[in-house]
């Protein structure tokens, strides 16, 4: 279905999923204990992207209240950093600001579902961030989905897009709906970077030339369409880096040459877009030869993952950020 206004039908029945399944699956996660590492925060509304800001400090979009939150990794206080952005539209029960990066010491901001194409009012794309209570949004990613939709199928005209990453003086974003990675320029261009098939596309990682992605596959999620590629501006080749973990949601770089995938779980099957069963995520290091070591398990529905020195940083759906010591063995960590 390509039609530029989404049908009320499917729009009626994806709202109340999204509803149905939200409360209850973040409450019932907040009483799951993490298989490692220790709490740093909680009560965030609607945790999902972050970023190590330029001060060395966690940033944490809060997608339901419209926020970004910075958290001092050493002691886990909270500060609110930015508001004022589209939160959540309570009828969709998802989006609103998604994910934060940080260019040249400025804090931008990745906001999806929340377009006129859902009932909302607001614009779907990068918002800058100017002050504390002052944003300005400088690309219009639903607008350009519109005008030039994937070939893929899809249902939301505007896109749902997942993860901003800096890349060359602008940005790349997943949009795991429409199947595709996107450019965006600070002076508001959008183009295409990449098309994929239905592959369901997450989080993103650059090193120099080459660009890492994180996976889910599409529905029904097995275990081994989770996967990590890895490609090139000036390549049409995609290599597969490693699979077999479900619900492949973020991949990072650690010490050395290090590089970890977030796998949010076990799909819970209710419908395309819901979550994994809360405790079934996991924290993986990608070895040499593709295959995964576990580093942490029981991971209660994680969402994105950042590295301070050997320490990983794992954002929940739950409003929680865990921290798990000790990733990388010898020689970029300690000997265990």
């Amino acid at each position: 279905m390509r039609n530029v206004s989404l049908q009320e039908g499917r729009r009626t029945a994806a709202s109340r999923a999204a509803r149905s399944w939200l409360a209850p699956v973040v409450v019932f996660a907040a009483l799951l204990p993490a298989a490692a590492g220790a709490q740093l925060a909680t009560g965030l509304q609607g945790a999902s992207g972050s970023s190590v800001g330029p001060d060395g400090a966690l940033y944490v979009t809060e997608s339901w209240v419209g926020r970004v939150t910075r958290i001092d990794p050493a002691t886990g206080t909270m500060s609110t950093f930015a508001e004022g952005l589209p939160a959540t539209l309570p009828w969709i029960g998802l989006g609103g600001a998604l994910d934060v990066a940080f260019l040249d010491g400025t804090a931008y901001v990745l906001v999806t579902m929340v377009g006129p194409d859902l009932g909302g009012s607001d614009v779907v794309g990068v918002y800058r961030v100017d002050g504390p209570g002052s944003v300005t949004p400088i690309a219009d990613i639903g607008s350009f989905n519109i005008a030039r939709p994937s070939p893929t199928d899809w249902f939301i005209p505007t896109g749902v897009q997942y993860a901003l990453e800096p890349w060359r003086g602008g940005f790349l974003v997943t949009d795991g709906h429409q199947n595709r990675v996107l450019r965006v320029t600070l002076d508001g261009e959008v183009s295409e970077f990449r098309a994929f098939g239905n592959i369901v596309p997450t989080g993103l990682e650059v090193q120099g030339n080459t660009v890492y992605m994180a996976q889910t596959g599409p529905a029904p999620h097995a275990p081994g369409d989770g996967k990590v590629v890895a490609f090139g501006p000036g390549s049409g080749t995609v290599k597969g880096v490693a699979a077999g973990a479900p619900l492949m949601v973020d991949v990072e770089r650690g010490r050395g040459r290090t590089l970890f995938a977030l796998a949010q779980g076990t799909w819970n099957r209710d419908f395309p877009g819901s979550p994994a069963f809360p405790g079934t995520g996991s924290l993986h290091e990608i070895l040499p030869d593709g295959s995964l070591r576990v580093v942490a398990a029981g991971l209660n529905l994680p969402t994105s993952l950042e590295i301070i020195g050997n320490t990983g940083y794992v954002v929940t759906l739950a409003g929680e950020v865990w921290a798990i010591p000790n990733l990388a063995r010898p020689p970029f960590g300690a000997a265990r």
